[in-house]
């Protein structure tokens, strides 16, 4: 009886920390994909009259071109 105890208090213990890791996997995960994702920088030339953008040499139609350039060589 001892050692079946001490089986199912190991095993939930492995579980436990393998949901532990897998949650902190998920989240850096998110973290790393909202990082990337630049929405805040496409917002905030979206915001920006027309002449605001061609102050930069951007056109409103490729503002995604332009934030994503270093990635995508379209």
């Amino acid at each position: 009886m001892t050692a079946l105890s001490i089986s199912n208090q190991t095993a939930s213990h492995v579980s436990s920390r393998l949901r532990s890791f897998g949650e902190a996997l998920k989240r850096g995960f998110i973290s790393y994909a909202e990082r990337r994702s630049r929405m805040d920088q496409i917002n905030s030339l979206n915001a920006m009259t027309d002449e605001e953008l061609a102050e930069i040499g951007v056109k409103r139609d490729y503002i995604v071109h332009h934030v994503y350039r270093d990635l995508l060589h379209i």
